[in-house]
């Protein structure tokens, strides 16, 4: 993509609105821009990122034998009725009537809508375990929304539900979904860190949150000092191994009965990224759903639910990966791996050497954003660093006397003279 051709609309100076890193630099990179109180609009480079989270997130979710649906957003009422659930929310579920004068409310979880989609196709023990998600928006209507899309009214996320024969059925597949979603976030560039939790209104009996360490968490959190350990490189646990490790979330931490020494308790800020839950059978007790068991007899079903937070996952990372310039997207993420800078345009050596680079690198697959507009060295150069393209390719009259490329790691800072061909084969690698 040529910048020229591109929508990217920069700030010089952090939006007075912003209070935290993430938030300050999705408005100057030009990611998103707010419409309304936490209500956003995915801008071209944002939407990048956002779909090639939401991409990791299903491939994973796909590798561990979920199968995706896709669920409207608006949910008639008369379900929430059926289980209970409808005062729960109080005033964050937004509730409307169409011109029908019919109660709807638009979508702020979606466990009693895959209950009647589930029980209006299975009546046997042989279909289960079966593992249904979703990647949707939804909405809730915060009280006090803030922090960009950490904590918007309007985010996208991935909602899961499994149903099961027997509870230790059900068992299992928290357990499978706890080892994914540590995959899923590492594949993320992000080291989480699953922490007992509340239940919350979704309830059930077994709760964990997955929480990543950033100063401006909005949790307090408790841990065993072995997660710093896996957080530095310095040793590697399966899942099974971490969830015998102590972590809680500030309302379940009781200091009296935690069973981690006081030298290894370690205290920090975390943003959660995904919640998953047992849910037993709260919901297909209330909504009366049974399969026919082996024995032909009716069955009640055994649930759990799993969720991500996608739209705050894009902002988790960017807390999680920048400095004083700008983001530093990880590789998998990020919305274009290579960011050519022409420091001369309109020289025909430059425009040259810069065209032919770029069609190299698309044609191996490199998704490059090609800056070939009339702008300073310094003013781009600037921009590389604020959107934080993993790497950067300048070329100047002087590489194309010698034939070479300036290479730049956004992570590390490091810089190198490549030729063409070894650019291609380093950034492709």
């Amino acid at each position: 993509m040529r910048l020229s051709r591109y929508f990217l609309p920069l700030l010089k100076e952090d939006p007075k609105e912003a209070q935290i890193v993430s938030h300050k630099l999705m408005l100057r990179a030009g990611l998103i821009r707010q419409q309304a109180a936490g209500i956003y609009t995915w801008l071209p480079l944002g939407l990048r990122a956002l779909d090639n989270v939401e991409r990791i997130v299903a491939d994973e979710l796909d590798k561990a034998g979920c199968v995706r649906v896709l669920m409207p957003t608006l949910q008639p009422t008369e379900l929430w009725k059926e289980s209970g659930r409808y005062d729960a929310l109080g005033k964050e579920m937004l509730r409307f009537k169409d011109r029908a004068d019919r109660e709807l409310l638009y979508s702020p979880t979606n466990e009693e809508m895959i209950i009647d989609n589930f029980r209006a196709f299975v009546q046997s023990y042989k279909a289960l375990p079966l593992n249904l998600y979703q990647i949707n928006w939804k909405f809730r209507d915060e009280i006090r929304p803030r922090f960009g899309v950490m904590r918007g009214r309007e985010f996208l996320m991935k909602d899961g539900y499994s149903f099961h024969l027997t509870l230790d059925d059900a068992k299992r597949e928290y357990a499978q979904m706890y080892d994914t979603y540590h995959r899923i976030f590492k594949r993320l560039g992000l080291t989480s860190i699953a922490v007992s939790a509340d239940s919350g209104a979704i309830g059930g009996s077994l709760s964990h949150e997955f929480q990543v360490i950033a100063d401006t968490g909005e949790s307090a959190l408790y841990y065993d000092a072995a997660f710093d350990d896996i957080r530095a490189g310095k040793v590697e646990m399966s899942g099974e191994e971490m969830r015998k490790l102590y972590a809680a979330a500030d309302e379940l931490h009781v200091p009296e009965k935690c069973p981690v020494p006081k030298e290894r308790l370690r205290e920090a800020r975390g943003i959660e990224v995904g919640h998953i839950f047992l849910l037993g059978r709260k919901y297909t007790d209330a909504m009366g759903v049974d399969v026919a068991g082996p024995d032909g007899k009716p069955t009640r079903v055994e649930m759990a639910t799993f969720g991500i937070g996608v739209s705050r996952l894009v902002a988790a990372i960017i807390e999680a990966h920048h400095d004083s310039n700008g983001i530093i997207w990880p590789e998998a993420v990020t919305p274009f791996k290579v960011g050519i800078v022409n420091l001369k345009v309109g020289d025909a050596g430059c425009d040259a050497a810069c065209d032919a680079l770029y069609n190299a690198l698309e044609k191996a697959g490199v998704e490059t954003l090609y800056d070939d507009r009339k702008e300073s060295a310094g003013s781009k150069f600037a921009t590389m660093d604020l959107i934080g393209l993993p790497w950067v390719a300048a070329i100047g009259p002087r590489g194309v006397a010698s034939g070479t490329v300036e290479l730049k790691n956004r992570t590390t800072g490091e810089k190198m003279e490549l030729s063409a061909e070894a650019v291609v084969t380093k950034v492709a690698g």
